[in-house]
């Protein structure tokens, strides 16, 4: 019997961990969802994937990663683009927030101009790339060069808090998380856990439809409780203010430089200069998109940032 130190009692002392890591990946290896990011080892496109799925359905990823990967297949010529041009891409494609195309733009400069254009291979150094924090060094590390730590998503989260009954604690998955990854096998391992949350323990669990290998020792399977940790819901997309800002973005792409009341009415038709949604509005906006280095403006006009 192989036990993990200091996991909830749930969790602990009646789990084969081996047992329980074998079961896993054969079930994972027998059949899992096929993403084109799980077909490359190349560290570029997983970067890629990686800050293109964050808080974004992978139904819309999957289609903006081929089309970004055909604009720009490697990282010299995503370093060479015009951030512009990369900014323009995530608002077209609606990725969600535009800094991430910018930091992502910086990163693969960093690679050229740092690195020789090769990537650093290990969570801390990856660290290093503008925009890349622990989540994401762990999986580039992880599913380019099998060497990373737990990767701990949201899915990672709900099967863990389900099956072992670990606490709803950022600290509590991090440990057991990282207590059950078996050593040089990060690539595998992370990617089951994560096929795992999101095939068969979901939101709406399917633990018999899609063969659960986890069920023997999951505590929610037990018990009938399949409550998940609290997760804060992501507001609709749709009349946001990050929606707003990459229309700004777009526009100002599109047409070049406008004064702000030029500008205003292509962002919302019910732009009024002096109502709810006008020039205070309008420059709030700006202020934002300024802080990130995407646009510049004053009291008569805005343009993309140089």
């Amino acid at each position: 019997m192989s036990e993990v130190d200091d996991w909830p009692a749930n969790a602990g002392g009646d789990v084969d961990v081996e047992l329980l890591r074998e079961q896993l990946v054969a079930w994972y290896e027998r059949d899992h969802r096929s993403f084109p990011w799980r077909e490359t080892t190349d560290p570029y496109r997983i970067l890629v994937s990686e800050v293109m799925s964050q808080q974004t359905q992978l139904g819309r990823v999957e289609s903006a990663y081929r089309d970004f990967l055909e604009e720009w297949p490697d990282v010299e010529s995503l370093a060479a683009a015009d951030r512009a041009d990369v900014v323009g891409f995530w608002t077209d494609h609606a990725l969600g927030y535009n800094n991430r195309a910018k930091y992502l733009h910086q990163a693969a400069g960093q690679v050229v101009d740092e690195y020789d254009g090769t990537f650093p291979e290990s969570p801390a150094e990856l660290q290093e790339l503008m925009g890349v924090g622990p989540y994401t060094a762990n999986a580039v590390a992880s599913f380019a060069f099998n060497n990373g730590g737990a990767v701990v998503d949201t899915n990672v989260k709900r099967v863990l808090y389900r099956a072992l009954d670990v606490p709803d604690s950022d600290d509590a998955f991090e440990q057991v998380a990282t207590e059950l990854l078996p050593g040089g096998e990060s690539r595998v391992w992370n990617n089951a856990m994560m096929e795992l949350g999101g095939v068969a323990c979901g939101k709406t669990p399917a633990c018999e439809e899609a063969a659960c290998p986890w069920r023997e020792w999951c505590h929610a399977y037990q018990t009938g409780d399949f409550t998940a940790p609290d997760v804060p819901n992501q507001p609709d997309f749709e009349g946001s203010r990050r929606q707003m800002r990459g229309r700004v973005v777009r526009t100002l792409r599109q047409h070049g430089p406008l004064t702000l009341d030029d500008l205003g009415p292509r962002i919302r038709v019910d732009y009024a200069p002096d109502g709810e949604y006008g020039r205070e509005w309008l420059t709030g906006l700006l202020a934002d998109l300024a802080d990130d280095g995407l646009v510049e403006y004053d009291d008569e006009e805005a343009r993309l940032a140089a």
